[in-house]
């Protein structure tokens, strides 16, 4: 009896380890994600624009096949990459986080400067489906996995520098759970968004009660509107995250100077209103200048892109010279 006690014991003891592992598991995978905030809005904000021209029943099925592809992206391919920088190649995570801060600049940066000069109206086209269908959606939903691998690299490198040292399974389970989390928030996001009208119109339809009419209508009325809404949230998230993804790279390599100007204005501010509005105030500015940092050289890389990027891509790519 004593030893099927002692037994008892060590089980409970042991189940006692992994459930606080699996409690740190997801502390650690809650606040990693909470600093990929700008990339996660981003990828909820960009997805949309891939359903245009389907018909409402096939929105959910996309979605899901682009999620499928999201989950594969960051479980099969970056995750075990971000492992082997991590514990190999540790170096090699500021300067790419650094270069994913600068491509989360350029791409707030072009939104700003697209809403500022828009495009043509002859180079704006909506594709409709016709003939193929199903090649068209194989086309789409391939195009929105490509960028999101883009996007879930920036995550996973985000969420990876947020991992305190800890031993391989723990860092492993973390951005495992984080990775799935975080796919799961932002394509559910999208799945609820999109469907958001046809919820309301279904609700303004098949209702006789007035106040469920009036929701439906509502929901149908403003749904345009918090599309646009999101589109300006995520481009700001953008912008204040990859500036301050570079300030603090730079800070790393000895840059310190700039991130020290923010941190000094922000505190200054902050001391210059009532103690209970300081917080909000320090927050607000040094959001205020990461962001205006990240607009800036945003709006620098734009011509490098156009000029010397873009080109050298297409030559590698084939498409040089091909109209």
């Amino acid at each position: 009896m004593s030893g099927l006690l002692a037994l008892l014991d060590d089980v409970a003891g042991i189940a006692k380890v992994a459930a606080a592992s699996i409690d740190d598991v997801a502390v650690g995978a809650a606040k990693a994600s909470a600093k990929a905030a700008g990339a996660v809005i981003d990828d909820a904000a960009v997805t949309p624009k891939y359903l245009h021209g389907f018909e409402a029943k096939r929105e959910l099925p996309i979605i899901w096949k682009i999620a499928k592809g999201s989950v594969k992206n960051k479980l099969l391919i970056l995750l075990p990459v971000a492992l082997i920088l991590a514990n190999f190649a540790p170096w090699l995570i500021p300067p790419l986080l650094m270069l994913g801060g600068a491509y989360l600049c350029f791409e707030g940066a072009e939104k700003v400067y697209h809403t500022v000069v828009p495009h043509n109206a002859h180079n704006v086209r909506v594709e409709v489906s016709v003939g193929d269908s199903a090649h068209l959606e194989e086309k789409k939903a391939s195009g929105a996995i490509k960028t999101d691998f883009i996007l879930s690299a920036e995550i996973m490198t985000i969420i990876l520098s947020g991992i305190p040292d800890t031993n391989f399974w723990m860092e492993a389970s973390t951005l495992a759970v984080a990775g799935v989390v975080i796919t799961v928030a932002v394509y559910g996001s999208v799945a609820l968004i999109v469907k958001m009208d046809d919820l309301g119109l279904l609700m303004y339809a098949n209702s006789d009660w007035f106040m469920v009419r009036a929701v439906g209508r509502a929901l149908v009325r403003g749904m345009p509107y918090f599309m646009k809404l999101l589109t300006i949230v995520g481009t700001a998230a953008m912008l204040w995250v990859g500036g301050s993804i570079v300030i603090h790279g730079l800070e790393e390599l000895g840059f310190g100077w700039l991130g020290h100007y923010g941190h000094d204005l922000a505190f200054a501010l902050g001391r210059s209103v009532p103690a209970d509005f300081s917080g909000i105030i320090e927050w607000t500015t040094k959001a205020t200048t990461d962001g205006v940092l990240g607009l800036t050289l945003g709006l620098v890389l734009i011509p490098v892109a156009q000029k010397v990027i873009i080109p050298i891509v297409d030559i590698f790519s084939g498409k040089n010279g091909k109209h």
